[in-house]
């Protein structure tokens, strides 16, 4: 199911915004170019909060350690995390955004 989240300005472009639903923390991240992508808001080298991290238009950096990972596919791209994070489907419509979130397909 599709999860209405926040308006399209409520999240500036380069950053990223920590969002709870039920258990799950996910990222929610407005890419520099004005994409919009969410992935699990956890390291997986650290359990760092990635909403904290550094985005650019292909990735997200953990703060604390330096991990990259993809923001299409949760790929890590450095080290040390050498497990993948979780991704949803971002939809945006009329200004706003939503998550395709289903908790039985995690």
């Amino acid at each position: 199911m599709a999860l209405k989240i926040c308006k399209v300005e409520d999240i500036a472009p380069g950053k990223a915004l920590r969002i709870k639903i039920g258990d799950d923390a996910i990222a929610l991240v407005h890419t520099k170019s004005g994409k919009f992508k969410a992935l699990a808001d956890k390291c997986s080298h650290g359990e760092i909060s990635l909403s904290e991290g550094f985005v650019d238009d292909e990735t997200i950096e953990c703060w604390a350690h330096g991990a990259k990972f993809s923001l299409d596919t949760g790929a890590p791209l450095s080290l040390p995390a050498y497990e993948p994070v979780a991704v949803y489907e971002v939809l945006i419509e009329n200004g706003e955004v939503f998550i395709e979130y289903d908790k039985d397909t995690e």
